[in-house]
C-alpha cells in the first residue's frame, strides 16, 4: 500500500495545526508545519519583503523531507494551507510523482473565530506560527480560495 501525505487546507486560525497534531498522534504520520519551520529558522515575524522567498525555501525543504518519508514507506501530514486552487493541483501533482495518495482536508470555521484566534495567539510570540495582525488577517483572507466541488477532501469542523 502506497504511503499517504495528509494536506491541510484552511485560512489561518481554521485549526489546522489542531487537526495536523491530531493526525500525528492517531496516524503515526510524520508532521511537516509551514510556520514552525518559518519561525525556526526567521523568527516569529519575518520581513515582508522576504516572506514570498522564505516561504518558498521552506516549502522546497519540506517537501524533500516528505519525499525521504514517502520513499521509507512513511505517511505524511503537510500542514501548509494551501489557499489556492493552484498550490492544491501542484501538490496533487507532487504527492503522485513520489508515489503517495494524497488526501487533502479542508479546514474551517466562522471567519470572526479564525481571527479571533489569530489575534489572541499574536499576542505573545510562539513557536509554531507566526504573528498577524488584523490589517494582516484581513489583506491576507483576500487572497484564500476555498476548496470547489470538484476537488476530492473530507471537510472538517475546526470550530472546536
Amino acid at each position: 500500500m502506497k504511503p499517504t501525505i495528509h494536506l491541510l487546507h484552511g485560512f489561518i486560525g481554521s485549526g489546522k495545526t489542531t487537526l495536523a497534531r491530531r493526525l500525528e498522534r492517531e496516524c503515526g504520520a510524520e508532521r511537516f508545519s509551514h510556520d514552525e519551520w518559518m519561525v525556526r529558522l526567521y523568527g516569529w515575524n519575518p520581513p515582508e519583503e522576504h516572506f514570498k522567498e522564505y516561504q518558498l525555501q521552506i516549502e522546497h525543504l519540506i517537501w524533500a523531507e516528505a519525499r525521504l518519508a514517502v520513499r521509507a514507506g512513511r505517511d505524511v501530514i503537510l500542514d501548509f494551507g494551501f489557499w489556492t486552487r493552484e498550490s492544491r493541483d501542484e501538490a496533487r501533482n507532487r504527492v503522485r510523482s513520489i508515489g503517495a495518495t494524497a488526501k487533502f482536508y479542508a479546514v474551517s470555521c466562522p471567519r470572526r473565530t479564525m481571527r479571533a484566534r489569530t489575534l489572541e495567539r499574536s499576542k505573545r510570540p510562539a513557536t509554531d506560527s507566526l504573528w498577524i495582525d488584523g490589517a494582516a488577517f484581513d489583506k491576507l483572507m483576500a487572497a484564500f480560495e476555498p476548496m470547489q466541488d470538484d476537488e476530492a477532501f473530507v471537510r472538517i469542523d475546526g470550530t472546536k
